[in-house]
């Protein structure tokens, strides 16, 4: 098991970031992201929107990988649970995957909230829990596994950059 955490700041405040966040994909930054299907949204009776996604995406898995893995397939599905909190000003989202389950299973927390210095600023945390089952060389994939989480979770920071610009541009 390998566990990979990392923090983020982005200058702009809570709502906005949130806003992208639920509409970063598509986007050129992660373009493995191939399919987001909303299988179910609602608000409970504290106002809380709850939200379940599937994610589909197309990994190029390097040939040493599949080899290792004894897997040839690069499709994989990730369920995703959402709860943005309007009052306390919070999102958690919780991902895991569904697809090679009895080979990998990689389970991430993102918790998204208002800087607590300057609220023009959001923070996010994110944790991911990477657990490789079954194979040799087990400890290696997984801090592979984890570089390739820290690569990605730049490339969503980014994405959500891209996305605030693109609905600003829009605006105007």
């Amino acid at each position: 098991m390998k566990i990979w955490s990392s923090e983020h700041v982005f200058g702009h405040p809570w709502d906005t970031v949130i806003k992208a966040a639920m509409r970063k994909y598509p986007n050129p930054m992660n373009p493995s992201v191939v399919g987001v299907d909303v299988l179910d949204r609602s608000l409970d009776s504290q106002g809380r929107l709850h939200s379940h996604r599937l994610l589909s995406t197309e990994w190029g898995l390097p040939s040493i990988v599949k080899a290792i893995l004894g897997t040839s397939r690069t499709v994989t599905y990730i369920k995703e649970h959402s709860v943005v909190d309007p009052m306390e000003k919070k999102m958690v989202l919780c991902s895991t995957n569904i697809t090679l389950t009895n080979l990998v299973s990689v389970d991430e927390r993102l918790v998204y909230t208002p800087h607590p210095e300057n609220p023009e600023k959001t923070v996010l945390t994110q944790e991911a829990i990477i657990t490789v089952k079954g194979v040799s060389l087990s400890s290696y994939l997984e801090t592979l596994m984890a570089s390739s989480i820290s690569s990605n979770a730049r490339k969503g920071w980014d994405a959500i950059e891209w996305t605030i610009q693109h609905s600003e541009s829009a605006l105007s």
